[in-house]
């Protein structure tokens, strides 16, 4: 199985032989092939605190969180820690996703962004699809698949890769090469992804700690959103300020709230940005000035809440 590293050393490769976005997202499922699912996931790093965040997460049913218990070592007591997991190989971490979310962080990787909190509301989003119909009139060619809720026709209640041949790649348990499963009812083509336009630069992802230009962008992106990133503004210093930002941008777009500005991240900040979108009135800053402190007591609170310090 390939590490979450190995799959991005693969994908910057294929990507700078020149594929297009069909051939970038085949080749990329089939690496990922034997990645975990996980329920509400992501493109999130597969780690025992992960899952537990997860299956405590109060939407998840109760099943589902059995299973993302079941599932790891370290939390089932079958083990210690992470080594030796099929999910940790070489001691090197791989993603997990549940089958929208798989969907999804494959399509971001060409630079295609598409909404929805689960496979209904993507279905149904007319913003993401190019095109779209009922699976006996499946073109031959890339395209996500559904399956219809036969009780309640108003849910998909799962979503896969139409790879072509006959042959599909979903998350289900894990990720999957299978033979197109006769459960599926619908086919829908993602907008962005016909052509051989060339895939975007791809922005690194960036957490607590990194600097640079891309830091910069990023604040600037999310003060143009409404989010204060700190007293220093666009400073391109990835700080406490500017974690609490990003995980609130996440909180409200589905994403899972873990303050790092990954693929995904970027895409739905991207996104907003394209509509024009505030999510709330930007904080308003104020510099305070304390007078007649000892220096001791000036040092104090310049350490814990910034700032400089001068004689009076």
């Amino acid at each position: 199985m390939n590490s979450a590293a190995d799959v991005d050393e693969l994908f910057q490769g294929w990507k700078a032989q020149g594929l297009t976005k069909e051939e970038l997202i085949i080749r990329t499922a089939e690496a990922e092939i034997g990645w975990p699912y996980v329920w509400g996931a992501v493109a999130a790093q597969c780690t025992p605190a992960k899952r537990q965040y997860y299956a405590g997460r109060s939407s998840c049913p109760e099943e589902e969180a059995k299973l993302i218990i079941s599932r790891c070592q370290a939390l089932n007591g079958s083990g210690r820690s992470c080594g030796g997991c099929t999910y940790y190989p070489d001691n090197r971490r791989v993603l997990i996703d549940d089958c929208q979310g798989f969907i999804k962080q494959l399509a971001s990787r060409v630079g295609i962004s598409l909404t929805g909190g689960g496979c209904s509301t993507m279905w149904r989003n007319s913003a993401n699809w190019e095109a779209k119909g009922t699976i006996d009139t499946l073109p031959e060619k890339l395209c996500c698949v559904f399956w219809q809720n036969q009780q309640d026709k108003t849910i998909m209640s799962h979503i896969g890769w139409y790879i072509g041949n006959g042959w599909m790649i979903h998350c289900s348990g894990s990720v999957k090469k299978e033979k197109l499963s006769k459960k599926c009812t619908h086919w829908a083509i993602p907008k962005g992804l016909d052509g051989d336009a060339p895939v975007p630069v791809t922005k690194p992802t960036l957490r607590r700690g990194s600097t640079g230009e891309f830091v910069t962008e990023l604040q600037k992106d999310l003060l143009a959103l409404g989010y204060a990133v700190g007293p220093s503004g666009a400073d391109g210093i990835f700080g406490r300020n500017t974690e609490t930002a990003v995980k609130a941008f996440q909180a409200n777009h589905s994403l899972a709230a873990d303050g790092v500005c990954g693929p995904l991240t970027w895409a739905a900040i991207d996104a907003a940005l394209e509509a024009g979108e505030v999510i709330q009135a930007p904080e308003k800053l104020y510099t305070v000035t304390v007078l007649h402190l000892t220096e001791n007591r000036a040092r104090e609170i310049v350490e814990t809440f910034g700032g400089d310090i001068s004689e009076e």
